[in-house]
């Protein structure tokens, strides 16, 4: 995994737009998995990359999670 500032990212240009197959249920678990709590619902945008908000360390951050599996946040 390569280390960025974008969350849990893989990549740097992450999210990565695509074909989502995670459900909502497996990118809230992921998030969980990687320390945010309080997940609020995700939606998919246009570009299937889900969206929410989580919480971590202390602080309500805006969330993704793309195709790939890689999770932004600021």
């Amino acid at each position: 995994m390569i280390a960025t500032d974008h969350g849990d990212s893989r990549t740097s240009v992450a999210p990565v737009s695509g074909k989502n197959s995670f459900t909502e249920s497996e990118a809230r678990s992921r998030l969980e998995k990687h320390g945010y709590s309080n997940v609020s619902p995700l939606a998919q945008d246009e570009q299937s990359i889900w969206r929410g908000t989580a919480i971590k360390d202390g602080k309500t951050l805006n969330v993704a999670v793309d195709y790939q599996g890689n999770i932004v946040d600021h």
